[in-house]
């Protein structure tokens, strides 16, 4: 039976994050959402780009890519140039950082975010996102410790989900059969006091009313909400030490 079959329409699928996967980044996360995995690290490296030198300020960039054996059959290594899909996910992942990141608290550091899907079954940049979010906070954290910061950086959480229209239902977090039979699909990212970052929504067939986007965007919000929720109680338990 499809999963959106008997099941509530504004359900989160099972959501995990496994704090300092990673033994030498600054902050890692291999984030589970449904059956989606994502090894999420925040690495620190000293030095800006050229054209922010002396503006007392640091820099955030994201790389994202999908691994062979992250789908049915082996997806090939992006390994001299990448695809399209996976630079437009990549520039959105860090500008939904950045979004909520002072870049004067970490003055003269570049914060390397890659995200590295293992397991895609639908909404690999929405989890990419959300557990980059939390990766990036064990990073400012690690630096606090250092004595690298000049304040804490971090003005908000980000989280992201995708919602869509599948057999005239409103869904939340589509799993990747019911983004494949979505009449409308989106994304959404927002912060977690309720901002909206970036809506990137399509119709896959006959074009949505008003009321659906309405529809659409307010489950996506509420939807950020809990994984905002989520990041923080993942944040306040006991970070494991690393294997």
């Amino acid at each position: 039976m499809p999963r959106h079959e008997g099941r509530n329409p504004d359900q989160l699928r099972p959501v995990t994050f496994h704090r300092n996967y990673a033994r030498n980044a600054e902050g890692s996360v291999l984030v589970e959402v449904g059956n989606t995995r994502v090894i999420c690290t925040a690495s620190a490296v000293n030095g800006v780009p050229r054209w922010m030198k002396d503006s007392g300020k640091g820099w955030m960039t994201a790389e994202y890519a999908m691994l062979p054996g992250s789908v049915t059959g082996r997806k090939r290594r992006e390994t001299l140039k990448k695809d399209g899909r996976s630079v437009e996910i990549q520039r959105l992942i860090g500008r939904a950082l950045r979004a909520v990141v002072d870049m004067e608290g970490f003055p003269g550091i570049t914060l390397h975010v890659d995200c590295d899907v293992l397991q895609a079954d639908g909404g690999t940049r929405c989890a990419s996102i959300t557990g980059a979010m939390v990766a990036v906070h064990d990073a400012f954290q690690s630096l606090a410790a250092k004595e690298k910061l000049s304040h804490w950086p971090l003005r908000d959480w980000v989280a992201a989900v995708s919602v869509g229209v599948v057999d005239e239902t409103v869904l939340l977090d589509l799993d990747y059969e019911e983004d494949f039979a979505a009449q409308v699909d989106m994304n959404i990212v927002a912060t977690g006091k309720g901002k909206l970052v970036e809506v990137q929504g399509t119709a896959e067939g006959d074009p949505f009313s008003r009321e659906i986007l309405d529809q659409l965007v307010d489950s996506g919000l509420a939807g950020c909400a809990e994984l905002a929720n989520l990041q923080q109680k993942a944040v306040l338990e006991t970070q494991p030490a690393p294997s």
